[in-house]
């Protein structure tokens, strides 16, 4: 996989009380800039303008002339800085309790996906990916945690089919089941879908939180959740301040 697809890092998001699954990681050097802040929660960024989070359509189209200027910043997509600002609108505006920053979910998203760009894959204006990301077979091997994927039949040499996590956030699909949402108004909740997965995460994220993600303790149980390695937490905190004093990553 690429040099952000380390299978640990392939966040296969599970809900509390199931396994959350894990890849083994690989290191990276990390940039050493003295202006990027160091603090958790990371930065909260340049704040999203207020949306109709019911009107019609895909809302985050509405954030594109915010998304911009941080795009030509960082390097992230416009559609999928559309994306983490309309989930984190979204949240603040029904959980505001929690205080998820579009910047968190930025930093997960660039690890886990490089925002969707993964080995050729591309966002498109309605937030869909393609083509669609997948990460590894949890076979047991290679240090995966090993998940049977029971709605598949076995092959034809009698042996299982496994789980692979989905998207760009790398969502298991029995949790996508329990989290996924619809959130470019298409009517179909689609872990390959940018903006699907963006706000399915910012909820999964608060749940795990205990519904706080402004103090370091809760942000940290929810990145734990979200992916058992405290390295892998700092790693995204990491690129969620460089995002938030528009650096690139």
């Amino acid at each position: 996989m690429g040099t952000h697809f380390r299978r640990r890092q392939l966040t296969a998001i599970a809900v509390a009380s199931s396994a959350v699954a894990l890849f083994a990681s690989s290191c990276i050097s990390l940039p050493n800039h003295a202006d990027i802040p160091k603090g958790i929660p990371p930065g909260a960024g340049a704040p999203v303008p207020y949306l109709n989070i019911h009107g019609p359509g895909r809302t985050a189209a509405k954030l594109n002339a915010w998304a911009r200027p941080i795009s030509n910043a960082t390097g992230i997509g416009v559609t999928a800085l559309e994306a983490y600002g309309n989930a984190a609108e979204i949240q603040r505006q029904q959980h505001p309790e929690c205080g998820i920053a579009w910047t968190t979910l930025a930093g997960i998203a660039g690890t886990e996906s490089k925002h969707g760009r993964h080995d050729g894959s591309r966002v498109d204006s309605n937030g869909d990916t393609h083509p669609p990301i997948r990460g590894p077979e949890l076979d047991g091997t290679s240090g995966n945690m090993k998940m049977v994927d029971q709605k598949k039949p076995k092959r034809d040499d009698g042996s299982p089919n496994y789980v692979r996590a989905e998207g760009p956030f790398q969502f298991l699909p029995e949790t996508w089941q329990r989290f996924g949402v619809d959130a470019n108004g298409d009517g179909v909740a689609d872990p390959d879908n940018m903006d699907d997965a963006a706000l399915s995460a910012a909820r999964y994220l608060c749940v795990s939180a205990g519904g706080d993600m402004t103090t370091a303790e809760g942000w940290m149980r929810a990145l734990m959740v979200y992916n058992q390695s405290r390295p892998y937490a700092v790693k995204v905190s990491e690129r969620a301040n460089a995002y938030s004093v528009n650096r690139r990553y």
